[in-house]
This record gives C-alpha cells, sequence and structure tokens, in this order.
C-alpha cells in the first residue's frame, strides 16, 4: 500500500497525510539503530502500521477524550491515534528507546501524546474512555493490566489475529466481557475486538 492508496481509502486531509508521512520516515530511519517493529514489515508500513492502527478510530467512541494504550513500543496504534483525531493520548512503554522514538515523533507531528517510561503495574491510576493494545498480551493478562484504568463506560479496542476465539473463551473463565469482532482491513486473518463491560467474574 502506497501513501497515496491509504489517503484515498480514508480520506484524511492532506495536513494530516503529511504527518503521518513524517511518521513512517522517521520509523524508517530509527530502525537502522533500534528494532521498532519487524523488518518485514517496514516495506508495507502504511498498510501493516498506519491502515492497522488508523481503522481502530471507526470503532472509539464520538464523545471520548483520553485514550490509553499499553505497550506501545513504536507507537502503533497510539501515535496514529493521536495525529488522527483529538483524544487526549498516554502510552506506557517500558523501553527507554521506543519512549524516546515516541516522543521524537510527536515533536515532529505535533500528535497529542504523553509518554509514560515505566511498567504498567507501575502506572499511577488514571481514567481513560479508551484503552487500546497490540501484540502485547493474550486477552486474560490484558484485562489484569486494564481493567484498573477503566470505568464501566469505557471501550477496549484490541488488535487480535487468528487466535482471537480462543483467547475470549480463555478469557472468560476469568472475566465478564461483552465483545464484538471487527474485520480488519489491514489483515484477512486478523480483527479488532472491541469488548464492553469487562467486569471479574464474582
Amino acid at each position: 500500500m502506497t501513501e497515496q492508496e491509504f489517503a484515498s481509502l480514508t480520506g484524511v486531509s492532506r495536513e494530516t497525510l503529511e504527518k503521518l508521512s513524517r511518521y513512517v520516515a522517521l520509523l524508517k530511519k530509527w530502525q537502522k539503530a533500534i528494532n521498532l517493529v519487524s523488518n518485514s514489515t517496514l516495506s508495507d508500513a502504511w498498510r501493516r502500521h498506519i491502515l492497522d492502527s488508523y481503522q481502530i478510530l471507526e470503532h472509539a467512541p464520538s464523545n471520548g477524550k483520553v485514550w490509553m494504550d499499553f505497550g506501545s513500543g513504536a507507537g502503533f496504534p497510539a501515535l496514529v491515534v493521536a495525529i488522527c483525531s483529538d483524544y487526549d493520548v498516554h502510552v506506557v512503554e517500558s523501553d527507554q528507546r521506543k519512549c524516546q522514538f515516541m516522543r521524537e515523533v510527536s515533536r515532529e507531528t505535533s500528535a497529542n501524546i504523553t509518554v509514560h517510561n515505566c511498567r504498567i503495574e507501575e502506572m499511577q491510576p488514571l481514567k481513560a474512555d479508551v484503552i487500546s493494545a497490540r501484540a502485547l498480551a493474550y486477552l486474560e493478562k490484558l484485562f489484569e493490566y486494564c481493567v484498573p484504568f477503566s470505568s464501566p463506560e469505557t471501550t477496549f479496542l484490541f488488535l487480535k489475529g487468528q487466535d482471537v476465539d480462543a483467547e475470549l473463551t480463555n478469557a472468560a473463565k476469568c472475566w465478564n466481557i461483552d465483545s464484538i469482532k471487527h474485520p480488519s482491513l489491514s489483515s484477512e486473518e486478523g480483527c479488532i475486538l472491541e469488548c464492553r463491560n469487562v467486569r471479574p467474574l464474582d
């Protein structure tokens, strides 16, 4: 997927496209020194990373304000969300070099993002309207991380692969979950898992 194909599919503004293009350029530059993403995905960054992250916004509440992304790595989906929306985005990432990269992208693109360089367990409580994660952990563990930062109205949005049904089955042994699987625009095997009303089983 090219930059223009992404623009045609999503209809983002020219200004937003320029910021995303700057993000991709920085990703390729930093990748030479830091392993931010799999090298095999770098040549198709617009599909594998930018579109993959952008599509999550379609399922986020329009009136939400605070977005938390756990294990953000190179900033997917958090930085794309921050560039393409009005959300106040908070990222939690323990790797200092990846945090430096996200701060650099934030400076270069004016993305509204706060980087927390710590482990999730060390993060100060903060209630979020949306909580997301990509390739961080299985659902059962994800909810352990995320629920302390949620309210009854929080929407959970996770980018998941072909094992999502097995993950849901295992998570249901410990958690009450209302979930919807949305098809992925970037991967035939992937989906966006939307969860609400997540709470421990009594």
